[in-house]
């Protein structure tokens, strides 16, 4: 059995970032009671606003920090794995029956093939990973 794992690059992970923004907030909120202390009152305005934008920042962050592809071949079973945005699928090939394709230059992406399916692939590479990736496949496949 081989499996290729292939994930986002990301400089945080989920926790790390939890408590990033547990500091922010309370720099934030500290700011502001200083503010609110000495009588600007408009503050809560612009420090609700401002925590508002970076709360929603970090959920988008956090919703494709986990996202991964994985290539797995186990005799004549090849299994692709996606999982993308909180939201996982799997796809099954012969290796006997599947085919490759090679990127063109603008794509991101290569091809998994095989009768009536297709998945793409690649998406977490960079573009001189890609033939590398494929010649590996392609010496496990029948």
């Amino acid at each position: 059995m081989k499996i290729w794992k292939m994930r986002r690059n990301c400089a945080l992970t989920p926790s790390q970032l939890l408590k990033f923004y547990i500091a922010l907030v309370c720099l934030s909120l500290t700011v502001a009671t200083g503010f609110l202390l000495v009588g600007v009152k408009i503050i809560l305005i612009f420090t609700a606003i401002e925590l508002t934008a970076v709360t929603v920042g970090f959920l988008v962050y956090c919703r494709h920090a986990l996202d991964f592809e994985e290539i797995e071949i186990s005799g004549t079973r090849l299994l692709v794995r996606k999982f993308i945005a909180y939201k996982e699928s799997v796809t099954e090939f012969n290796t006997h029956w599947v085919r490759l394709s090679h990127p063109e230059e603008h794509q991101k992406v290569f091809f998994i093939e095989q009768t009536d399916q297709r998945v793409e692939v690649g998406q977490f590479l960079r573009r001189e990973q890609f033939q590398g990736l494929i010649a590996e496949l392609r010496s496990y496949l029948g």
